[in-house]
């Protein structure tokens, strides 16, 4: 079943990026390369702050768009009920993903 996740990510000085995905892991890659010419990549917006999942597109879409139109108190107070030291949710996902690859391919 696929999922897509509504996501907040914020740069170390805490400007935000609301997005939506059907690859969290993919989107996050893009976002911490700056592959692309972006503004999560001029300011560095790469930590991953909140998300919501669900298997439900639209109401995926109907997620980022409510939260999107939100003040910026708002949705810092969505960030701090869940995550109130603004940790890097993702921090240790690469790091876990690199490693299994690596181990992956040196075989047995």
């Amino acid at each position: 079943m696929k999922t897509f996740t509504v996501y907040i990510l914020a740069s170390l000085s805490r400007r935000l990026y609301v997005g939506m995905t059907g690859d969290l892991l993919g989107r996050l890659h893009e976002h911490r390369t700056a592959i692309l010419p972006s503004f999560t990549g001029r300011y560095r917006i790469n930590r991953l702050v909140h998300f919501e999942q669900t298997p439900n597109v639209r109401a995926a879409i109907e997620r980022e768009t409510e939260i999107k139109g939100w003040s910026r108190e708002k949705k810092i107070e969505l960030i701090e009920f869940t995550n109130a030291g603004w940790l890097d949710l993702s921090q240790d996902w690469f790091e876990i993903r690199r490693q299994k690859s690596i181990c992956h391919s040196e075989g047995p």
